[in-house]
């Protein structure tokens, strides 16, 4: 061999070994390996590197592969990959398409040859199983035996943890539903690791794989009769099967302990790590179906993850399925918008001192063709998941700025509210959307209210800045909705832009006064605390707007607190926009009567 292609040559000799070794094991030494596979290579190097090539070298060379020992396909494929990758560059013939030419028939001769000679080695290996088997028999049946049993544990056991797996579990928990069985109530605890990525995105992947065996320790150390079995399904996900429950509280305890174990933290490398897990709980009769019984658990798992993580859930009937019906409602959502099934309804805001319609604000109805008409707090939670608030907010507001536009015929200066989501505000171009809207329907901008929440408003930052910056420059008013309940920054509410305030339902209900203790100061009345939050509102130049007024005196307690407008039943509840429409008629007529009304509403208390 040349000795300028040697360097290259010996570490292709090396890395040809080394994947033989890793495919197919050999009963010789790695200095007996390494000798084999020189000669081979040599072999092959005088092949690429002849002229003229001669046929048969490559068969030759794949048979005598085989005859080494190394008759495996995983051999073949090492070899193949190993020759393809290396041997070109070691003798510099990358670029040369003669030479990478020959390579490709050598290997398909190789590879030719390697076959025949295996195919001929397994006949004959055959014959030598057929006389054995005659032979000795028993020898080779427990050997079989053993074979069999290895496969099985490989089939039914985690490799990392030694655990049994989700084949040997599912088994295991239909054998206990069996009727064959003489067991009455089982139970399926399923646990997962919270936030286990972390650790293998933080401390690597070899220290999560010592995490996952100590964890299997201690679930397997769980001392109680009724354990049948624990399993490591998949990654860090869990299973505890219970059997001889009387009830949901049994299988519940077993979960606790487990969750209670997996808390105390753990050492690893002598680095403490501590983790918290999360557990799904169902349990039935052996007449369930052990597959719906583990489903069962993993979807009570789910809903411990959802629920804040580190504790366990029961598997409610109920609740599962009202969330297959919110998923239905949510896949149904997009074809529903599209087809037009969204509309609003309108619900009155009076002013109260003089009772008139100030304004109405606009409310998310969907016509659902099975289920009827859909209120907001059916479907805007799914909209906001899965984005499809968007384009429901943006058809909506088109909706209801037309229909105020219909209405200044009638009541000039009536402006409309429309909900706003924190997705919307949060994406670019909301203002210029709101612009084209206006423009289309041709409702002046300060008869458009836009309402967001308290939560919008907490941490003020770049889009969202911007979008509130860019809807006043247009003329339309912003208020914040539901204020009172949320975490509103006061700094912020100093400094935003904005046009008011509607204080939330529950500020206007009576509250537990509570006792004064001697020398104590007088506590304030709830008239004292609205008095407050409406001069707060005030003197940062804000319209007052109070929420969920059900009754007159409710009505009258607001107008004396100072609060400029009200919305509630007691004015109207959200109705379609025809019956708006003719409210307004009814109280121009009214007032075209008489003009001398105490405290009128609008249009008159619903009861």
């Amino acid at each position: 061999m040349d000795d300028r292609y040697r360097p290259g040559v010996e570490g292709f000799v090396t890395a040809w070994a080394t994947a033989l070794h890793r495919a197919h094991y050999v009963p010789i030494t790695a200095g007996q390996r390494h000798r084999i596979v020189s000669a081979l290579a040599a072999r092959l190097v005088t092949a690429v590197l002849a002229d003229p090539a001669r046929p048969g070298d490559g068969q030759r060379i794949g048979a005598d592969l085989v005859a080494a020992g190394f008759g495996s396909p995983e051999a073949l494929g090492g070899t193949i990959a190993v020759i393809g990758a290396r041997l070109p560059v070691a003798l510099g013939i990358a670029a040369d398409p003669t030479r990478a030419t020959r390579l490709n028939d050598l290997l398909a001769e190789l590879a030719a040859g390697f076959a025949s000679a295996a195919h001929d080695r397994s006949l004959r290996e055959q014959d030598t199983v057929r006389l054995a088997a005659l032979a000795a028999r028993t020898q080779a049946e427990e050997a079989l035996r053993v074979s069999e049993a290895r496969f099985r544990r490989f089939a039914t056991h985690d490799q990392l943890t030694g655990l049994p797996n989700l084949t040997r579990f599912t088994e295991e928990l239909g054998r206990l539903c069996s009727a064959a069985v003489p067991v009455d109530r089982v139970g399926v605890c399923c646990l997962d690791v919270d936030d286990f990525a972390a650790v293998n995105d933080v401390l690597g992947h070899q220290v999560g794989d010592l995490l996952l065996r100590e964890i299997a320790h201690r679930l397997a150390a769980l001392t109680d009769p009724r354990v049948d079995l624990v399993a490591r399904l998949d990654s860090d996900r869990f299973a505890i099967l219970v059997r001889d429950t009387t009830c949901a509280e049994d299988a519940i305890k077993i979960a606790d302990r487990a969750l209670a174990t997996l808390a105390a933290p753990f050492h690893v490398n002598d680095t403490e790590v501590p983790l918290t897990a999360s557990a799904g709980v169902a349990e039935g009769s052996v007449a369930d179906d052990g597959a719906t019984l583990l489903r069962d658990s993993e979807i009570a798992l789910h809903w411990a993850k959802a629920d804040g993580k580190a504790t366990l859930r029961r598997f409610d009937q109920d609740r599962s399925a009202a969330d297959a019906a919110r998923y239905r409602l949510s896949a149904a959502m997009p074809a529903a918008l599209h087809r037009g099934e969204f509309t609003a309804a309108y619900q009155p805001i009076a002013a109260l001192r003089s009772g008139r319609l100030a304004g109405v604000e606009a409310l998310a109805r969907w016509r659902h063709p099975r289920l009827g008409l859909l209120t907001a707090a059916r479907f805007i939670d799914l909209a906001e998941h899965t984005g499809l608030v968007v384009a429901l907010g943006r058809h909506l507001l088109e909706q209801a700025c037309r229909q105020a536009g219909e209405w200044q015929r009638i009541q000039p200066g009536l402006y409309v509210s429309v909900n706003v989501s924190v997705r919307q505000l949060r994406r670019n171009g909301l203002a210029g959307e709101v612009a084209q809207i206006l423009d289309r329907t041709g409702l002046p901008p300060h008869l458009l209210q836009l309402e967001v929440t308290e939560q919008t408003v907490i941490d003020l930052t770049g889009v969202v800045t911007e979008s509130l910056a860019a809807l006043m420059a247009l003329g339309v008013r912003v208020v914040i909705d539901d204020f009172g309940i949320g975490y509103a920054n006061l700094a912020n509410l100093r400094s935003l832009p904005l046009h008011g305030l509607k204080l939330d339902a529950s500020l206007t209900r009576p509250s537990a006064q509570p006792v004064r203790r001697p020398g104590a100061r007088r506590p304030a009345t709830d008239d004292d605390f609205l008095r407050i939050v409406v001069s707060l509102g005030h003197r940062l130049g804000l319209v007052v707007t109070a929420e969920g007024i059900e009754t007159a005196q409710q009505a009258h307690r607001l107008t004396a607190t100072g609060c400029d407008n009200g919305q509630g039943w007691h004015f109207g509840r959200p109705v379609p926009p025809e019956e708006i429409t003719a409210s307004i008629l009814a109280q121009r007529d009214l007032e075209t009567v008489s003009r001398d009304t105490a405290l009128p509403a609008f249009p008159a208390p619903q009861r």
